[in-house]
């Protein structure tokens, strides 16, 4: 069966650094766009970054633009966020989506959290 399984999450303080990967299976990872989404606490998900199936297109939110970096590797069906410069306002949930025409896969989420 599909599945989509993020790690690492956790706690930093402002300014520290955490990659997020996805580990995906079930499905032809290289078929996929790749897209890591993000939910605080009373709003609506909302998209971060996306990477298209060979990575050569990749798109930002405005809120993350040169500090957020959005890879995958296909040999191993992984899609990672390199976050850095993390600042409070990034605290969510971030999820792991692989999107196809009217396919549509998600991970379970894993809980980011910037505080000093």
């Amino acid at each position: 069966q599909v599945q989509l399984v993020e790690s690492v999450g956790g706690l930093v303080q402002p300014g520290e650094s955490l990659e997020l990967s996805c580990s995906a299976s079930g499905f032809t990872f290289s078929s996929y766009t790749m897209n890591w989404f993000r939910q605080a606490p009373g709003t609506e998900r909302k998209l971060v970054a996306s990477i298209s199936r060979f990575g050569v297109l990749r798109n930002y939110a405005d809120s993350v633009k040169g500090r957020f970096t959005i890879s995958r590797d296909n040999d191993r069906n992984t899609v990672f966020l390199q976050m850095n410069s993390l600042k409070p306002e990034d605290t969510a949930v971030y999820y792991c989506n692989a999107a196809q025409d009217s396919n549509d896969y998600w991970g379970q989420g894993i809980q980011v959290t910037v505080s000093s």
